[in-house]
């Protein structure tokens, strides 16, 4: 580790200046996130295109980490170029506060993909998420909701609880917490559905919030018949579910809802419809959405100041990046090779994994895979909560950057993009396979 963080802090003089006089920052980065990455200081950034990020030491590096989902259409598709330049350039305007006649297209793409039948815009999935939950408290009169534990959905107070011994507890480094989120949710582990129809006979809970997958904890697999007792369990207790899709869009087109035919009432997602360009979106089911219209109707305030919308919410930019991206990048028929990719991705990490005996294994969702330290591969959040190893991820993350490689900061995930390629795969092989026989030389 002490070798591979010395060639890191050699190869990269100009990443580590430009931290060190970014007195103004706090954190010294533009967002503390950014200090997640291992070295002791991120790689200054210059230009990326497609799956290729060039630091400011001039580095080459293949990008799986693509801004952790938020830049799966790969950096700056042509098409997402030219639409930015004509919404900005050519036609002008960046927020107005006034429709465009992008929004209907992307409402009724993601309505084919994702099947539901409204869909109201954000900046963020977080704030897609904050600004559902109320929608879903306000037409069932109930309080509280219901996330898996470990699972994360943006920056959203009442998700921030885990599972601790039979009872909801606020999550570790929770920060400055306006209430105790155990007093707001209801919290079980992921797979558990006996624990969910446990909490949710209460009948206090307004919905269910979850990803089909957990992927912030690393990579959870649903178990089979998990999702489907998810659904039968919320419509035993008149609990609505709201599926986030931010990261499980890598599942394909129609994300992990349309692969797995779900049926949620409502559905959440954000950063890769825009290539980048700040945005998200929720969906709702007709009948949810009527429901909230006959609250409106009742004197609910969804245009104002009831707590729902912003001003930079569906912006046009927004709304032309989108159209871009969900009608000329990630299109239908991308999914598949990206996929293939993916799998290939999978099968070189496994092989690594097999010759050396490990105690690993490698998780994969669509387009989406990741390497654990864990054999079988965790089932729940807190068991992957269980299963990490900090050092051995900066081991991991040094020895790639160090040769050329990136892979999300916040734990082991790689992603495809439409601009990957069989020898961006390759490369990581190489690199994993020299990473992994050093680590059990112990060289």
């Amino acid at each position: 580790m002490a070798r591979e963080a010395a060639r890191y802090e050699a190869q990269h003089p100009r990443s580590r200046a430009l931290f060190e006089r970014s007195n103004h920052l706090f954190g010294r980065v533009p967002m503390t996130w950014m200090n997640k990455w291992a070295g002791g200081f991120p790689l200054g950034f210059d230009s990326a295109h497609g799956a290729i990020v060039t630091d400011l030491d001039g580095h080459e590096l293949i990008d799986f980490a693509l801004g952790d989902t938020g830049a799966m259409a790969g950096h700056s598709p042509a098409a997402l170029v030219a639409a930015v330049n004509e919404r900005i350039g050519a036609r002008g305007g960046v927020t107005t506060m006034l429709p465009s006649e992008d929004a209907e297209w992307v409402a009724a793409e993601l309505s084919r993909r994702f099947g539901l039948a409204q869909w109201s815009f954000t900046l963020s999935a977080t704030d897609a998420n904050r600004w559902l939950l109320r929608l879903v408290r306000l037409v069932t009169g109930r309080a509280k909701i219901l996330v898996f534990s470990y699972s994360y959905h943006g920056t959203v107070d009442e998700t921030f609880v885990v599972a601790e011994n039979g009872r909801a507890v606020s999550r570790p480094g929770n920060v400055g917490a306006a209430v105790d989120p155990a007093t707001t949710t209801r919290v079980v582990e992921f797979n558990d559905l006996e624990g969910l129809r446990r909490e949710l006979a209460h009948g206090d809970v307004a919905a269910v919030l979850t990803e089909p997958a957990l992927t912030n904890i690393g990579i959870v697999l649903p178990e089979p018949g998990f999702l489907e007792g998810v659904r039968a369990a919320c419509d035993e207790t008149g609990t609505l579910l709201i599926i986030d899709e931010t990261h499980t869009f890598s599942a394909g087109p129609g994300g992990a809802t349309r692969r797995f035919n779900l049926r949620p009432d409502a559905l959440t997602i954000g950063k890769s419809l825009g290539g980048g360009v700040p945005c998200g979106a929720y969906g709702l089911s007709g009948d949810l959405a009527a429901r909230v219209h006959a609250a409106v109707a009742n004197g609910a305030d969804i245009v104002d100041v009831g707590g729902v919308g912003g001003t930079l919410a569906g912006n046009p930019l927004s709304l032309a990046a989108m159209r871009a991206v969900l009608g000329q990048v990630l299109t239908d028929d991308v999914f598949g090779p990206m996929e293939m990719l993916a799998s290939a991705f999978a099968q070189g990490v496994h092989s690594v994994i097999d010759e050396h005996d490990l105690d690993w294994s490698i998780s994969q969702l669509g387009a989406r895979c990741e390497y654990r330290f864990a054999k079988p591969a965790p089932t729940s959040g807190g068991a992957s909560m269980r299963s990490a190893d900090a050092l051995l991820e900066d081991y991991l993350h040094l020895y790639g950057v160090n040769r050329g490689i990136l892979i999300t900061p916040f734990h082991n995930m790689a992603l495809m993009c439409p601009a990957t390629t069989r020898e961006h795969v390759d490369a990581h092989q190489v690199m994993f396979e020299q990473a992994v026989g050093e680590l059990v030389a112990g060289a």
